[in-house]
């Protein structure tokens, strides 16, 4: 049997496990008497940790969020993770995060064995991150959305659209999706009677306590490949077909992943390409590395074709 702390320990990491247990659950799971797991309940409570107690059948015990956070108990490959996502999210690209993953990272490290302390540094010395770029959405406003999303709350959001217009939704969040430099909101919007994705970085919560709603069937299973068909509808000034004289498989290892890319053969390839700017659509086919031909849209051939002189002089020095 283990004795009193060991004990503690181990009642406190059952009741971070999952959301409630009841008395006969951790009795059995400790192998002690109901009345012990009272004690035990008690001792923790009195060294701040909020254990909450429902009485009845079909009652038991959870953690709850109290007014200062107590100590948490990680093992050693939730310790390494968390200390991972810290010093990742130091350099990411949600806006004023920086500095406090920073602070979190060296609490954290202060207390880790060495063991862990050098599987950390070793990750961290022989890994090295690309500088992100793009805009970035606000730490609040990433937790305020996930809030409604637990809680099930109708939010209210101001939101620009691709063209720049404004407009105000009120929509039943359900989900965020980080898809490599953007954060998106998957929501059903009450307005319009149905799912949209939103781009975070576009959008500003009104309020996070609105009424709550019943939630619906999502609009997809896979919610991250939903997001990414979604983001590829999105209209766009400029469009173009390029054929590729190259494998697809190839082709795909050298452009941003929500380019489409349509195989021909086995050499050959269909790249599907859209943008606002014909700029952008011309550095997407410098990617590509290969002989290529296009005809559409006028602007992108007119475009591709003073690239070329430029380069052919560049190159005549």
């Amino acid at each position: 049997m283990l004795n009193t702390s060991a004990r503690l320990l181990r009642v406190l990491t059952l009741l971070e496990t999952r959301r409630e247990w009841s008395g006969a659950e951790l009795a059995e799971r400790l192998e002690v008497s109901p009345r012990t797991v009272r004690n035990d309940i008690s001792r923790l409570r009195s060294l701040g940790y909020p254990v909450e107690a429902t009485p009845g059948v079909a009652g038991g015990y959870r953690l709850a969020a109290g007014a200062a956070l107590p100590p948490l108990l990680l093992d050693d490959e939730e310790a390494v993770a968390v200390a991972v996502a810290l010093r990742s999210s130091a350099g990411g690209g949600v806006t004023g995060i920086g500095e406090t993953s920073v602070r979190a990272l060296v609490k954290l490290e202060q207390v880790f064995p060495m063991r862990l302390r050098r599987r950390v540094n070793a990750l961290q010395a022989y890994t090295v991150a690309a500088p992100t770029s793009g805009p970035t959405v606000d730490a609040h406003v990433l937790a305020v959305i996930a809030a409604a999303c637990r809680d099930h709350e109708v939010l209210g959001i101001d939101y620009r659209k691709h063209d720049g217009s404004e407009t105000t939704r009120s929509v039943e969040p359900f989900r965020l999706v980080n898809l490599g430099r953007r954060w998106y909101l998957v929501a059903w919007d009450r307005d319009r009677h149905g799912w949209r994705t939103f781009r975070v970085d576009r959008l500003t919560p009104k309020h996070s306590s609105g009424p709550h709603f019943v939630p619906r069937e999502p609009p997809a299973e896979d919610i991250a490949a939903y997001v990414t068909r979604s983001v590829r509808s999105v209209p766009m000034k400029y469009e173009t077909r390029v054929t590729v004289h190259a494998a697809a498989a190839v082709i795909a290892e050298r452009v941003p992943h929500d380019i489409v890319i349509e195989p021909v053969d086995e050499n050959t390839c269909v790249v599907l390409a859209r943008s606002n700017s014909v700029e952008m659509l011309a550095l997407y086919i410098g990617l590509l590395d290969a002989d290529f031909s296009v005809t559409d849209p006028p602007e992108l051939v007119e475009r591709l074709g003073k690239l070329a002189e430029r380069f052919a002089a560049a190159s005549n020095r």
